[in-house]
């Protein structure tokens, strides 16, 4: 491991003020734990703190229970210290200090009161009670979504507590005639005893320090993974940073070999680990691919969590929160998810079982955008025509299920439906069954039923086979582009064909004609203001031409110049993308961060390598920004990545061997990782056009492409 303590370089600061949407939070927790933690307000330009949250229930869902020194109300903050373990703020008016340090289950309060007395507040922020229990511990529950949360807490002195509220929420004020007074408590999704049960095994004795250490300790042994050497102090912040994004979710849940699922709101006895709380049209992309590489085992447990969810609620969850199954955004994403996992050696979990559930979702459940259940009649049309028909403009929707904000959404729900059908056809291969894979391999080409040759860009259709017209792919479509595509317009999404690049480069005209597409996505002007513009597409921000960095979905474009002859392209891409939009600062967050949807993109990237399609176990080589970084893996051997000579100028690649071995090609297998060894790359400051100029050497990425084939 390396010397210095990887912790000291994250700074959650970073894209606490969003670019237009949602901000990061300076988030306090424990990787993959329950109690997650950061102060209540706007974002960081607001200059007073509403409460401090006992945890949060989900990524951007509501806080549960909270408190509050003084009488509870909003206090405007001066001195703040965040870290991925311990955060600590000073009041203005009172000079109160409230600091925090994290369990998985728990979590230790410390209040310093410079008059040597002072109260908080213990209250729900949902529908819940809160009272006094025995030897002055606070109890209580809440509910949210139908989860229902418990705590029980305790204060390190004597105190006088009073009970109130009003409605169907309760405050406990607590107050105490001491300098220091300190608040631990345990959390439960079970009951009240088990929420103390909790605190006894994780925290059994008074002594924040002695959390606070053991929860730095916890960091460096996550962040450790992954040791870096080279690179500018802002470049390190920034990486390690984004892995400590990467390390929030899935969240486990069980407590004492138990665990509530809102999937059938049940208690379960399961000694095995119950993970929730996941966006996978966020993180399939980037994020799962990550925590597959660093941490197979629980990758593990949390696809077997999926099959659990899907066993009790009968669908297969693409949003899997801890207050169950959400009908969020678009696609199958699940099959990705289960799929890039088992290719890349990941076994433990039942593939059969998942593979009935995804295969349900793709042929049985609807696949309209925000929407859970039985298919419909547009499902019906999709399943017969090959794609989601669009409606004209000014055409009244027909289908009462179609969401009235999110409407169709034709292109990306056609476009993402097939990514993830060709991903069924790969486990149905895998399980011998012929019929459904080829069943799935035909419909992952219906893609190629949007695109408009004349246009050379993916169009929608109406229900007669018709092109929409009047329509502007950069404007059209309405808030988010949603009549037709989905916060992101025609442009990005014509590149969304992951499964298949070789046959959208042949539709286009070849590969040279999709070089020059490619070029120009990157200088296509908007054709208007940038603020009119980002009125319409808020979720499209960061743009380079008609590219989005701050949305997933362009998250594999700037690698697709590997398959079309010019990796350098590539490397002057995603160097200039990292240092525009990914920094050190308060705005250093492109767009939605998403839970570390967006931050595990920046982790690939600035060690120089991408997973481009989930499902195939290869990884791109890109420009590495590190001299040196190396992944201690689960198995206990290292995959070391040298990039002599890497610096701001020196971004594009002069020649890659593995392992001794020199590479004609700029990409190379998963098993290359996992079994340990060295990607040695010479950096320059001006491009190598002959490496991987070859079709033959190009990346694996073709419909006809079996994953298979590159395990070994």
């Amino acid at each position: 491991m390396a010397a210095f303590a990887q912790v000291e370089y994250v700074d959650p600061s970073i894209g606490n003020i969003g670019i237009l949407l949602e901000p990061t939070r300076p988030a306090v927790y424990l990787p993959n734990s329950m109690v997650r933690f950061y102060p209540i307000r706007k974002d960081a330009t607001d200059d007073k703190i509403a409460s401090f949250p006992l945890t949060i229930s989900s990524h951007r869902q509501p806080e549960l229970f909270s408190i509050m020194p003084g009488d509870g109300s909003a206090a405007a903050y001066d001195q703040e210290i965040t870290t991925p373990y311990y955060y600590s703020v000073r009041f203005d008016d009172s000079l109160v200090r409230t600091e925090f340090t994290p369990t998985e289950r728990c979590g230790y309060f410390r209040f310093t009161f410079p008059k040597g007395r002072g109260s908080v507040v213990v209250e729900n922020r949902q529908e819940g009670s809160l009272q006094k229990a025995d030897k002055g511990a606070v109890i209580g529950q809440e509910s949210v979504d139908g989860l229902t949360a418990y705590v029980y807490g305790e204060f390190s002195a004597p105190t006088e507590v009073s009970s109130g509220g009003s409605g169907k929420k309760s405050r406990v004020t607590v107050t105490a005639g001491v300098k220091m007074l300190e608040f631990r408590y345990g959390i439960s999704f079970i009951s009240v005893d088990q929420a103390e049960k909790n605190l006894r095994r994780e925290i059994p004795d008074w002594g924040f320090d002695r959390v606070k250490d053991a929860a730095k300790a916890r960091w460096n042994e996550t962040l450790g993974r992954i040791a870096v050497e080279g690179g500018t102090e802002a470049q390190r912040r920034i990486f390690y940073t984004a892995l400590y994004r990467s390390s929030e979710r899935m969240i486990n849940i069980s407590e004492d070999g138990q665990y509530y699922s809102a999937f059938d709101h049940k208690v379960h006895r399961d000694a095995r680990p119950f993970y929730v709380d996941n966006w996978l049209w966020d993180t399939f992309r980037a994020l799962e691919p990550l925590q597959t590489l660093l941490n197979p085992d629980v990758q593990a447990d949390k696809l077997q969590s999926y099959v659990r969810m899907y066993e009790q609620s009968g669908i297969m969850p693409t949003f899997a929160l801890a207050q169950g199954n959400y009908a969020c955004m678009n696609g199958n994403h699940s099959a990705p998810f289960f799929a890039d996992a088992w290719f890349k050696g990941v076994r433990n979990f039942d593939l059969a079982t998942a593979y009935e559930g995804i295969r349900k979702r793709s042929l049985e459940d609807t696949l309209l955008p925000w929407r859970l259940g039985p298919k419909g009649p547009l499902d019906d049309f999709y399943n017969a025509h090959g794609y989601m028909p669009a409606l004209r403009p000014g055409e009244k929707e027909t289908d009462p299920h179609v969401h009235p904000f999110e409407k169709r959404q034709p292109v990306p729900v056609t476009l993402e439906n097939s990514l993830d059908d060709w991903e069924i056809a790969q486990i149905a291969r895998e399980l011998k069954k012929t019929e459904d894979e080829k069943l799935f391999l035909g419909r992952a080409a219906n893609y190629r039923n949007l695109f408009r040759a004349d246009k050379e860009l993916m169009w929608p259709k109406d229900a007669e086979g018709k092109w929409i017209e009047p329509l502007d792919p950069k404007f059209g479509g309405g808030m988010g582009g949603r009549d037709y595509y989905d916060e992101n317009n025609g442009y990005t999404y014509t590149w969304d064909v992951a499964q298949d690049f070789d046959g959208l480069f042949t539709i286009m005209g070849g590969t040279k004609k999709a070089k020059e597409n490619l070029d120009q996505l990157f200088r296509e002007p908007l054709d208007r203001s940038k603020y009119e513009f980002q009125a319409k597409f808020p979720d499209s921000t960061s743009m380079v031409g008609q590219f989005s960095m701050g949305n997933e979905p362009s998250f594999a474009i700037p690698y697709i110049y590997n398959r079309l002859g010019a990796p350098w392209k590539t490397q002057k891409r995603i160097r200039m993308l990292l240092e525009t939009f990914f920094r050190d600062t308060l705005h250093g967050i492109p767009g939605d961060e998403d839970g570390g949807g967006m931050s595990a993109f920046v982790v690939f990237s600035m060690l120089g390598i991408y997973p481009v399609t989930p499902g195939i176990p290869t990884y791109d080589v890109g420009s590495p920004v590190f001299e040196k970084a190396t992944i201690h893996l689960k198995n206990g051997k290292d995959f070391v990545i040298v990039a002599h000579g890497a610096s701001r100028e020196n971004k594009y690649v002069q020649s890659i061997r593995l392992n001794g071995q020199m590479l004609n090609q700029v990409w190379f297998r998963h098993a290359d990782v996992a079994n340990g060894g060295t990607l040695e790359i010479t950096m320059g400051n001006t491009p190598n056009v002959e490496l991987g100029a070859d079709p033959k050497t190009f990346p694996p990425d073709s419909l006809a492409t079996k994953p298979e084939e590159y395990l070994r």
